[in-house]
């Protein structure tokens, strides 16, 4: 067995597969299990299905409340799911976190349910040793119609790939909000300020996109690219589906903001994490319907590839041919975080 240290970040795709196929069990309840590429569980009880979704925020120390609850919503969503409930564990660390702090998280997590209709229904929260800041597990439940049901694993053939908003988001927020005085050295504060809204405008949810494509057409696989970004979110809806994907980037939107932090902190925005786009394949002839709804909802859609026979790999269009998309065994913000202890 391998000894050696892993990154931060999530664990390699392989290791990941390996120890899903080796250690996951399964029922007759159970429709959608552990997989890679897959973003929640579903379990048939009856007449709907129960979509369950469980994801920590780890990176991000400001709005974490909001950041919690957003990311396992959308997870549940682009399942086809309305998201109903959610339980939070709340991990403090020790000599560093008061009443203030605590409350403070709290209404943030009150805030994001009410604003999605969701319910706080149970968890734990406690101040943990060894930690140097605030981590928040969040487990998010919710109910879909079965022939609701959507699955990354639905890809297929010639269905176009659909971007919604653009990339990067959450990783802009993070970068403004944790980064933010390196920045307005370099790129100035309005900038920076913009970057800091990206939280709630453009917003890290996904949850009223998914809602407004699967009520214009018929999308086949949808997919929330978080942790690694685009080329990860790719490559795990092509793994899911056993298809390959052709991505044009130039025609993949990135906001301003994002391109100006990336390259002065030397990141790829394609590895940064992404929470707040949603991809999505469909039907050429469903997929102008979706865009054109979303689009008439204030939401940019764009095409910005296909879905193609052949091994689950992603491919980029370049003037050159059609090269392999660069993989990033982790985050960019992970790799930035681990550069020296303030991330610079």
């Amino acid at each position: 067995m391998d000894t050696k240290p892993l990154p931060v970040g999530k664990l390699p795709m392989e290791l990941l597969q390996t120890l899903l196929e080796r250690y996951s069990g399964h029922d007759e309840q159970l429709v959608v299990g552990p997989r890679v590429g897959e973003d929640a569980a579903v379990l048939d009880l009856g007449r709907r299905y129960l979509v369950v979704k469980s994801d920590p925020i780890t990176f991000a120390t400001d709005e974490i409340g909001w950041y919690v609850v957003h990311i396992n919503a959308n997870d549940v969503a682009i399942m086809g799911a309305t998201p109903r409930w959610f339980l939070l564990t709340l991990l403090l660390p020790e000599e560093q976190s008061t009443q203030t702090l605590i409350e403070t998280i709290f209404a943030q997590v009150s805030q994001a349910c009410e604003a999605l209709g969701i319910v706080l229904c149970g968890g734990h929260t406690e101040v943990t040793y060894g930690l140097d800041r605030p981590i928040a597990v969040g487990l998010m439940l919710g109910e879909v119609e079965k022939a609701d049901l959507v699955c990354t694993a639905g890809a297929r053939s010639g269905d176009d790939v659909i971007l919604t908003k653009g990339i990067a988001i959450e990783g802009t927020a993070v970068l403004a909000r944790e980064f933010g005085e390196v920045l307005e050295n370099k790129v100035g504060s309005d900038l920076v300020a913009r970057g800091r809204r990206f939280l709630k405008e453009p917003g890290i949810s996904v949850v009223r996109d998914a809602q407004i494509a699967r009520r214009a057409g018929r999308p086949r696989a949808m997919h929330d690219p978080t942790e690694g970004g685009l080329a990860t979110g790719l490559r795990e809806l092509a793994e899911a589906s056993g298809k390959g994907i052709i991505m044009d980037p130039a025609t993949v939107p990135i906001f301003p903001e994002t391109a100006a932090f990336c390259q002065v902190l030397n990141l790829d925005p394609l590895g940064l994490i992404a929470s707040g786009a949603l991809l999505l394949t469909a039907a050429p002839e469903e997929s102008s319907r979706i865009v054109q709804a979303l689009v008439d909802s204030g939401i940019r859609a764009t095409v910005i590839g296909r879905v193609v026979d052949g091994p689950p790999t992603v491919q980029i269009e370049t003037p050159n041919g059609l090269q392999p998309m660069p993989l990033f065994e982790r985050d960019e913000l992970a790799r930035l975080f681990a550069k020296t202890p303030t991330g610079i």
